[in-house]
C-alpha cells in the first residue's frame, strides 16, 4: 500500500448557466477548465482498488492526464464533497472504471448553500469514457444534493460534457439544484470534434435512480438546439432559409444508444426526463410524479421525446399527478426510422395526455396505452411540423377527456390538427374510450386495470410484474 499525492492538477471551473427565452427550451453551459488552482488528493491504492477523500476544501478532482488509472480500476469514494470533477478519466469497452462508494460508507456530494460563482457542479465527467457511476448497494450510498439557494437553477447535480460516452449512472438519489443530469456537449467554434456528424456519443445508461426536487428538468439528455449559431453562441430553431449569411451554424453532437429506465422522478420544477438527438433510444419503466411545479406551459413534458431523436421506444411507465403534459412527442422520421409508445399509463395531468408534434414525417406506433384523467384531449397530434402521415393508434384505452365535462365528442379522444392522420385499430386492435372513469369499469386503485365485466377487454395497459 502506498500514498498517492496529486498536486496542482486542473479544475473545472465555473459554469454559467444562460436560460434562454424560447419556448424550443435549451439551457447553454459555458464549460471552461481553470488551470493551477494548486488542491491536493490522496489516494490510498491496495491492488488495483484507489480510495479518494475530499481535499481541505471538501472537492476532489480526478483528472487521468498522467495515465493514474487504468481499465478496470475501482475508484472508491469516501466522505462528504463538495464537488467532484472526473477529467481525462477512460476504462476499455471490456474493461471500464468503476467509481462508486467505498463499502460501508455512505457519500454525499453536492453544496446545497451554493448561491453563485464557481463550483456550480455538484458531479461531473468530462471528456471521459468506459465508466460506471453509482453506489455499491441501493440509492442511498451515493446522494448528490444541490444547491437550495436563490441562485440553484444555475446548478447542475450531475454533468456528463465533453464528449464523455460510454458512461453508465445507476443507483444513487439526484435531489435540489437546478437540473438533476445534464448529458450533452455543446458545440465550440474551430472544434470539429464538437459537431455532428462528425462525432457521435454513444451508449448511455441511466436507470434505478431518485431524482426529486430539482428546480429544472429531473433528466436533460441530448442537445435541444436543431442547430448552433458559432457566430452568435447560441441556438437556432429556424428553418435554414432564416440563417444569417454571416454567421456560421453547425449541429450539436447526437448520442446514439441511450437507455433509461427504473428510475423515479418527483417534485420537478419542469419537465420529467427530457430527451433530445439521440438514435435509438429507449424509455421504459419509469415512474413520473409531480412535474411542471413552476407552471410554465413551455417546460411541462412528464416524459419529452425531444426532437432529432430516431428509432425510441418509448414503454412500461408510470406517469401521473402532474401539472402539465403527460408525454410529449417531437421526433424526426426518415427511411427506415420508427417510434414506438407502448403499454404506458399516463393518468391525472392537466393538459391534453399525450401531444406529438414531430417533423420529417414522423410515423408513430401507439399501442396499448392508458390515458386517463385528463384536462384536455387524451391524445392530441399535430402537424404543422411535419407529421402528417398515418400514425398507427391500436388497442389503447382512453379514460375521461376534457375533465369529464359533457358533452364529451369523439374528437376529445383523438384531436388531429394541421393535416394530421390516425388509423385507429379496428377487432381485437380497437380503441376504447370511456367519457367517465364509471363507465370504463377500471380499478383506478391499481393502475387502471380491468374490472371483471368491464368493456375495456385487452385494450389499455398493463403493469409488468
Amino acid at each position: 500500500m502506498k500514498n498517492l499525492n496529486i498536486i496542482g492538477q486542473s479544475m473545472i471551473g465555473a459554469a454559467m448557466l444562460i436560460l434562454a427565452a424560447s419556448c424550443q427550451k435549451e439551457d447553454i453551459l459555458t464549460e471552461k477548465l481553470d488551470a493551477n488552482n494548486n488542491l491536493a488528493v490522496t489516494a490510498t491504492v491496495t491492488g488495483r482498488e484507489f480510495t479518494l477523500v475530499p481535499d481541505a476544501n471538501g472537492r476532489l478532482l480526478i483528472d487521468n492526464t498522467a495515465g493514474t488509472y487504468k481499465p478496470g480500476d475501482i475508484i472508491n469514494l469516501k466522505g462528504n464533497f463538495k464537488a467532484v470533477q472526473v477529467v481525462n478519466v477512460s476504462g476499455s469497452a471490456s474493461a471500464p472504471i468503476t467509481i462508486r462508494n467505498l463499502a460501508g460508507n455512505a457519500v454525499k456530494i453536492g453544496d446545497p448553500a451554493w448561491n453563485g460563482g464557481a463550483y456550480s457542479v455538484g458531479c461531473v465527467f468530462w471528456n471521459s469514457h468506459y465508466i460506471r457511476f453509482g453506489g455499491q448497494s441501493g440509492q442511498s450510498q451515493i446522494v448528490i444534493s444541490g444547491s437550495t439557494q436563490g441562485a440553484k437553477e444555475a446548478y447542475y447535480d450531475l454533468q456528463i460534457g465533453n464528449k464523455s460516452d460510454n458512461i453508465e449512472v445507476s443507483n444513487l438519489t439526484i435531489e435540489n439544484g437546478g437540473n438533476g443530469i445534464v448529458a450533452k456537449t455543446d458545440p465550440v467554434t474551430g472544434d470539429a470534434t464538437t459537431q455532428y456528424p462528425n462525432t457521435t456519443m454513444n451508449n448511455l445508461l441511466i436507470h434505478d435512480l431518485v431524482i426529486k426536487g430539482t428546480a429544472n428538468e429531473a433528466m436533460y439528455i441530448g442537445h435541444t438546439a436543431t442547430y448552433w449559431d458559432l457566430t452568435a453562441n447560441a441556438p437556432y430553431y429556424g428553418a435554414t432559409a432564416g440563417m444569417a449569411t454571416s454567421h456560421q451554424y453547425v449541429q450539436p453532437i447526437m448520442w446514439k444508444n441511450v437507455k433509461i429506465y427504473n428510475n423515479k422522478v418527483m417534485n420537478i420544477g419542469k419537465d420529467g426526463i427530457q430527451t433530445a438527438a439521440i438514435d435509438h433510444l429507449e424509455v421504459y419503466n419509469n415512474e413520473v410524479t409531480n412535474w411542471a411545479m413552476e407552471k410554465n406551459s413551455a417546460h411541462n413534458g412528464g416524459i419529452l421525446i425531444g426532437g432529432r431523436t430516431i428509432n425510441t421506444n418509448t414503454h412500461d411507465n408510470y406517469v401521473h399527478d402532474g401539472w402539465g403534459e403527460l408525454c410529449q412527442f417531437y421526433g424526426s422520421g426518415g427511411s427506415g426510422v420508427t417510434h414506438i409508445i407502448h403499454n404506458n399509463l399516463f393518468r391525472n395531468g392537466s393538459g391534453d395526455g399525450v401531444s406529438m408534434r414531430g417533423y420529417a414525417n414522423a410515423i408513430v406506433q401507439f399501442t396499448n396505452n392508458t390515458i386517463a384523467y385528463t384536462m384536455g384531449n387524451s391524445l392530441r397530434i399535430n402537424g404543422s411540423t411535419g407529421q402528417t402521415g398515418v400514425q398507427i393508434v391500436n388497442g389503447n384505452a382512453f379514460i375521461r377527456p376534457h375533465n369529464a365535462v359533457a358533452p364529451i365528442y369523439d374528437k376529445y379522444y383523438i384531436y388531429t390538427e394541421q393535416n394530421a392522420q390516425v388509423q385507429e385499430g379496428t377487432g381485437t386492435l380497437v380503441n376504447k374510450k370511456f367519457p367517465t372513469w364509471l363507465s370504463a369499469q377500471v380499478n383506478a386503485a391499481n393502475y387502471y386495470l380491468p374490472l371483471a365485466g368491464s368493456p375495456m377487454g385487452t385494450a389499455g395497459y398493463r403493469k409488468l410484474n
